[in-house]
């Protein structure tokens, strides 16, 4: 199969869930009353300058999210507790930051590691619970994303500073901020200089799941477990570990925030926080099919279309904005049913081409090889 046959089958099942999703979507708001051919021109128009940085930075935000799910995923884990992970790392994260007991950088570095290792932590507990006692981890993590709520709300409440009617941690130095990249004009907003993170990790994740024996053994795990055992793999130790490196990229999550005024934070960890960052990374690993650079595209599709939403109000078009959640999740579902057809299509074309192969002249190791 040459190159660009390949590369066609490849994109396949990305354009066909597409379309099949605008048009399901476009289904649904007829069903409700509202102009389809209005909310696509609104959705699918080129972002201003201020949305395309809030795209790049919720996208940075998704993209972590999404890893952290990713690790699991690849495991044949399913960490649904991202969501508290980052919740309970953040506040660590911002507790740390706000203390400034040293030199900016080195308080945001020392942060950044609590954080990480918070995550690692509150995931390692559904993992230690499903190696000892067989709880399934899906059960235990969404358990622990309402007790990691309760927690946080708890800890704000009896020891955050009152600002208002809300709580918050202590905020963070001056030096222990970061300016961001502005790549338009001031008013359009800055980029997060920690959405490097997201970078970094999306490499460091390709790297370990390609380039070392724990990433193959993850891999062996996730595919056929018996197997896996069978080649000498601690199953329950790879689950323990897996779950906490999950948890210590979900510990990254909101960290890209916290350092960067905005909106729903200004340099601290408050009642008012970003949720929902979870699940959305939980869609995003499915829709970027657990590959670093599959979750990028997820992730900013994700982010795209979020922003885009906001103008929906702003054109006055009688669509409400929570139509952009519907259309997100037909996405994802389309684009796993058309994976599965795309990859059992390609499966039957190879086994064909194999078949003619055979039955050319000459051997059957030449034929093949042709």
């Amino acid at each position: 199969m040459n190159i660009m046959k390949k590369v066609g089958i490849a994109l396949v099942a990305p354009v066909a869930a597409l379309l099949a999703a605008m048009a399901i979507t476009s289904a649904v708001i007829i069903a409700v009353g509202g102009p389809p051919v209005d909310f696509w021109r609104v959705m699918l128009s080129w972002p201003e300058a201020d949305e395309i940085v809030n795209i790049t930075n919720q996208a940075s935000m998704l993209y972590l999210s999404g890893l952290a799910a990713a690790i699991g995923f690849r495991m044949n884990l399913f960490n649904i507790g991202v969501e508290g992970q980052y919740r309970v790392a953040s506040y660590v994260g911002a507790i740390v930051a706000g203390t400034a007991i040293g030199p900016g950088l080195f308080t945001a570095g020392l942060a950044i590691v609590a954080a990480m290792v918070t995550g690692a932590v509150w995931a390692a507990i559904p993992a230690l619970l499903k190696v000892t006692r067989g709880v399934s981890e899906v059960i235990s993590t969404i358990m622990l994303n309402a007790i990691a709520g309760f927690l946080v709300g708890y800890l704000l409440l009896n020891y955050g500073q009152e600002i208002g009617n809300d709580r918050r941690t202590t905020p963070l130095e001056a030096d222990t901020t970061f300016t961001g990249w502005t790549p338009f004009e001031p008013a359009d907003g800055a980029i997060w200089t920690l959405t490097i993170l997201a970078v970094l990790a999306g490499a460091a994740f390709w790297f370990v799941i390609n380039r070392t024996r724990f990433g193959f053994d993850l891999r062996a795990t996730g595919m056929n477990e018996s197997a896996a055992v069978a080649s000498g793999v601690n199953v329950k130790r790879m689950v323990v570990i897996s779950m906490a490196l999950s948890g210590a990229v979900a510990g990254l999550v909101w960290l890209p925030e916290l350092f960067h005024e905005s909106r729903t934070a200004s340099f601290y960890s408050g009642s008012q926080f970003q949720t929902g960052l979870g699940f959305a990374g939980i869609a995003v690993a499915l829709l970027g099919r657990n590959q670093p650079v599959g979750i990028a595209f997820g992730a900013v599709l994700f982010a795209f279309l979020s922003v885009q939403a906001g103008d929906l109000e702003f054109e006055h078009v009688d669509v409400s904005k929570d139509i952009v959640l519907v259309a997100q999740g037909v996405i994802v579902l389309t684009i796993v049913i058309a994976y599965e057809v795309v990859s059992r299509w390609r499966e039957r074309l190879e086994q064909r081409q194999i078949q003619r192969a055979l039955q050319r002249p000459g051997t059957p190791e030449e034929a093949v090889a042709s």
